[in-house]
C-alpha cells in the first residue's frame, strides 16, 4: 500500500512540473522579438530574403515600427489574429485547456493544418527509429557490458574498451557525415551501398511486405548506427561498472560462502541489482524513442519529431513548437515515472513502511 501511496504522489507531482516547464517555455515564445508578428511583417516588406539587412536587424526595426507602410494598426491586427492581443495568463490558459495543449491550434507556417496534424505525420517515423534503436542499444549494451565485467582486465575486456571509447569519442553529427561520406557514393572510389536518405524507396507497384521490410531496413541502416554509438558506451560501461561492483558485495561473497556457485551467484543475485542504474536512465531513453534526434533526422533527411521542432523553432512556428514541447515534456514526465516503479520492482530494498 506504501508503494501505491508513493506512486499516486508521483503522479501528483508530474501536474505542477508539466505547468512549470510549459510556463516558462510559453512566456520566453511570447516576450522574446523576432515572433510570428515580426517574421509576418518582414515577409511583407520582402526583409530578409536576400537582402543587405540581417534578421536581427530588421526583426529591430519591425519592433520599433520603422518598416515603412506598416503602421500599428496593422500590427494589433496580427496580434489578434494571434492570440497576442490578450493578456498572458489568458493566453496560457487557452493554450493549455481551450486549445488541448496547443494541439487544435493551426500552425504560423502551415495555416491549413493544426500542430497535432502535422505532428501526428511524424510520430511513427520518430517511433520506427527511436524503438529500433532502443531494443538495439540495450541487446548489445547489456550482453556486452556483463561479459566485460566477467572478463575483467582480460583481452576481451580491453579490445571492446577501445572500440567502445573510440565509438565514444565521436559526435554523432561527425559519425553521420562520415558514414554518408563512406557509404553513399559521395565521395568518388568509396562504397555507394546506403541511400542519402529518406526513410523509403518510391516503388512503382505496391511492395510486398518482405520488400518494404527490406528497403525500410536499408534505409535504417546508418541512421539506427548513429542513434546506437550516441549512448553505447555509456550504456556498456554503466552496465559493466554495476556489475562489478554487485559481484564484489559481502553478500556474493556469502552466497558462496554457503555452497552456492558462482554462477548462481552473479546471475540469480548480482544480475538484477546491476540493472538499477540501467533503469533509473530509463526516463531519458523513453523520451528519445518519441522524441527523435535533430542531429541524426537532419542529417538523413529523416520526416521525424526531431526535425519539425528545429523547424518550427528556427521558423518562430510557435503553435508547433510549444504543441511539441507539451507532447516531449509528457513523455519525460512519463517516462521519470517508469523508471521508478522499475526501481521499485528491481531492488527488493525499498521499503517506504520505514520511517
Amino acid at each position: 500500500m506504501d508503494r501505491l501511496a508513493y506512486i499516486a504522489r508521483r503522479l501528483l507531482l508530474v501536474i505542477p512540473t508539466f505547468i512549470g516547464i510549459t510556463i516558462v517555455c510559453f512566456s520566453l515564445t511570447r516576450f522574446l522579438p523576432g515572433g510570428p508578428v515580426e517574421i509576418k511583417l518582414m515577409k511583407m516588406r520582402g526583409i530578409g530574403e536576400g537582402g543587405a539587412e540581417t534578421t536581427q536587424g530588421a526583426a529591430a526595426q519591425v519592433g520599433a515600427g520603422g518598416v515603412a507602410g506598416v503602421n500599428e494598426q496593422y500590427r494589433k491586427e496580427l496580434e489578434k489574429q494571434y492570440g497576442f492581443d490578450k493578456p498572458i495568463y489568458e493566453q496560457y490558459w487557452n493554450w493549455l485547456v481551450v486549445n488541448r495543449m496547443g494541439m487544435k491550434l493551426p500552425s504560423y507556417d502551415y495555416p491549413n493544418k493544426t500542430a497535432w496534424e502535422l505532428i501526428k505525420g511524424r510520430i511513427p517515423v520518430s517511433i520506427w527509429f527511436g524503438l529500433t534503436a532502443f531494443l538495439l542499444s540495450y541487446l548489445i549494451c547489456i550482453p556486452l557490458g556483463i561479459a566485460k565485467a566477467l572478463r575483467h582486465r582480460q583481452a576481451f575486456d580491453a579490445a571492446s574498451s577501445l572500440v567502445v571509447f573510440v565509438a565514444y569519442a565521436i559526435p554523432s553529427f561527425a559519425l553521420g557525415m562520415a558514414f554518408k561520406m563512406a557509404f553513399c557514393g559521395t565521395v568518388e572510389g568509396l562504397w555507394d551501398v546506403f541511400p542519402l536518405g529518406g526513410i523509403s524507396s518510391d516503388f512503382d507497384a505496391v511492395p510486398t511486405f518482405w520488400e518494404w521490410f527490406k528497403d525500410r531496413a536499408w534505409h535504417m541502416a546508418m541512421p539506427v548506427a548513429c542513434y546506437v554509438a550516441g549512448s553505447f558506451a555509456m550504456l556498456t560501461l554503466l552496465m559493466k561498472n554495476s556489475l562489478l561492483d554487485q559481484i564484489s558485495s559481502d553478500y556474493v561473497r556469502t552466497v558462496i560462502a554457503k555452497g552456492g556457485t558462482r554462477r548462481r551467484a552473479i546471475w540469480c543475485h548480482a544480475f538484477r541489482n546491476s540493472l538499477i542504474p540501467i533503469a533509473t536512465g530509463f526516463g531519458h531513453v523513453f523520451r528519445m524513442l518519441f522524441a527523435g534526434s535533430i542531429i541524426i533526422e537532419s542529417i538523413f533527411e529523416i520526416p521525424g519529431m526531431g526535425r519539425l521542432s528545429w523547424d518550427a523553432l528556427i521558423g518562430r512556428d510557435y503553435s508547433v513548437f510549444l504543441a511539441l514541447l507539451a507532447l516531449t515534456a509528457s513523455i519525460q514526465l512519463a517516462g521519470n515515472l517508469i523508471s521508478d516503479i522499475l526501481y521499485m520492482v528491481i531492488d527488493p530494498r525499498i521499503d517506504f513502511s520505514r520511517k
